[in-house]
């Protein structure tokens, strides 16, 4: 009887099955004929019309070649923007395990442009060794920054990077005792909820401190500074990846409470102006950081792509004709290898001077117009392990900002899909199913370590150098090897420029046209 009921049972299960699978092969076929139809009546793909149904594989190919190149093409040094072995640097800081290697460097110090250190015979040792010492930005304002952090996490607007990201970041910046720019999309909640130091940008659209009309809205500036966490204000000229572009964020990004923060329409593209509108000269440049700088009463500066350079000598020269006290308080530098979320490829590939120049010309200048101590430095593009880190700071930066090398702390694969809403990791993506993936208490552990770890490392190749701290770096203890093999010392190829006497340095109204670097 049972055997009856179980061969019923099987033989009904089989017919269930044939049925779906009858069905299911029907359906397919019934696709296939439609695109096979839709395919060979379009006008807009060749591909398409003459291979159709077979020509989509072309698409996902070019998908997934991304992903293969990734994982099982790409050879550990070679690929771009950042290689695997840079990457999972990075992921083994982040997570705090050993980050010896065996057998010896893959690395090739043969090509042109790599950088390499040169080891003291007696090297500093451990019991010698000091921490990073602490700087004060803004000794003219009212509320000074004082901080020994070294290490920091450069700007990503919350918007580009979705909540929890921001929240991991505040909170892995608190730990670590460095400090989050807020990027130029405004101040939110999570970006406060973390603890950390705050420096707030001010992009060219004024998001988060703009009236109903896009101008500066000095009450909004003094809601933002009542926030004891942030310490300073940034006002961004341009950025590495788009130097002459304002910031995008795309319609589906632009979420009611982001629209809010930011003063905008909701779920409409987010389109910075390329420049401030109130920003001509430099006149109006210092006198935008004055204001900024007396309503809030905290340190101001700027961030810039070196591109043309004549301007950062009228620049220097009217700051010396008013006094140091109407100086900015730091220059953020950033390099045309910079990166962002989304950017045309004519800029991102062509505009724009590397950090590798950029840096050099600006604390060259600084320190031929005297106003080196006055003026603190800020690196910024693609520094996101220690050799670059040490790099510039033998250079003669006092900090060094990072954006993508922490989103590699927080699980970024560098799938390309920052612009789309489609990260997969959840760190640019406001899909709350992807978002889930990133835990913000796991993550700001993880970015916490990779801040600590940075700097002890750092602090590893300035010992091997001789020096007690990173921040005694000098251009003398790096080398860089040439276009015929051989190295030549970074300040041979960069030599430093001792200060002009008063007497020499012309005035704002003799300074030549912009020059190219």
């Amino acid at each position: 009887m049972i055997a009856d009921i179980t061969q019923t049972f099987l033989y009904s299960a089989l017919q269930v099955m044939a049925v779906v699978f009858v069905f299911t092969v029907g359906l397919v076929v019934l696709a296939v004929i439609i695109v096979f139809v839709l395919d060979v009546t379009q006008t807009s793909q060749a591909i398409r019309r003459n291979y159709p149904v077979i020509g989509h594989f072309r698409f996902l190919f070019e998908r997934l070649g991304v992903f293969f190149r990734q994982y099982f093409f790409a050879l550990d040094r070679e690929e771009l923007p950042f290689n695997r072995a840079e990457r999972n640097w990075v992921y083994r800081a982040a997570k705090s395990v050993d980050s010896t290697v065996p057998f010896g460097s893959t690395r090739d110090l043969r090509p042109a442009g790599s950088v390499y250190f040169v080891n003291c015979p007696f090297p500093t040792l451990h019991e010698d060794a000091a921490p990073p010492q602490a700087i004060t930005l803004g000794p003219y304002c009212g509320k000074p920054y004082t901080t020994d952090s070294l290490f920091n996490i450069s700007g990503m607007s919350y918007g580009a990077i979705s909540r929890p990201a921001v929240l991991a970041l505040s909170n892995g910046a608190r730990m670590a005792g460095c400090w989050l720019n807020t990027g130029e999309g405004g101040l939110s909640p999570c970006h406060l909820e973390g603890g950390a130091d705050l420096v707030f940008q001010i992009g060219t659209a004024k998001y988060g401190v703009r009236d109903a009309k896009g101008s500066l809205d000095d009450n909004r500036l003094r809601e933002i500074a009542a926030h004891e966490q942030v310490r300073m204000f940034e006002l961004k000229l341009s950025q590495g990846a788009k130097p002459g572009k304002g910031g995008i964020l795309p319609a589906v990004k632009v979420t009611p409470e982001i629209a809010a923060i930011r003063g905008i329409e909701k779920y409409a593209d987010s389109i910075s102006p390329n420049r401030h509108r109130d920003i001509n000269s430099v006149d109006d440049l210092l006198a935008l950081i004055d204001r900024i700088r007396a309503v809030t009463g905290k340190p101001v500066g700027f961030k810039a792509v070196i591109g043309a350079y004549g301007w950062l000598e009228k620049l220097f020269a009217e700051i010396l004709e008013r006094g140091i006290e109407h100086a900015p308080d730091f220059i953020t530098v950033d390099g045309a290898e910079g990166g962002t979320g989304a950017a045309p490829m004519s800029l991102m590939d062509n505009m724009g001077v590397p950090l590798r120049e950029g840096l050099a010309l600006v604390v060259n200048k600084l320190n031929e117009y005297g106003l080196r101590d006055r003026i603190k430095v800020i690196a910024s593009g693609k520094l996101i392990t220690p050799v670059e880190v040490a790099w510039a700071l033998c250079v003669g930066a006092d900090f060094i900002t990072s954006a993508r090398g922490f989103m590699f702390a927080l699980g970024c694969i560098q799938a390309m899909q920052c612009n789309k809403d489609t990260c997969p990791t959840g760190i640019t993506t406001h899909n709350p199913r992807l978002q889930k993936g990133l835990v913000p208490e796991n993550k700001a552990a993880r970015v916490a370590n990779y801040a600590r770890n940075m700097v002890h490392e750092v602090g590893i190749i300035a010992h091997s150098c001789g020096v007690s701290e990173p921040r005694h770096l000098r251009r003398y203890h790096a080398r860089v090897t040439t276009g015929d093999g051989k190295s030549v010392a970074l300040d041979e190829l960069f030599p430093d420029v001792a200060p002009l006497k008063d007497e020499t340095i012309p005035s704002a109204d003799q300074q030549a046209g912009d020059r190219i670097a």
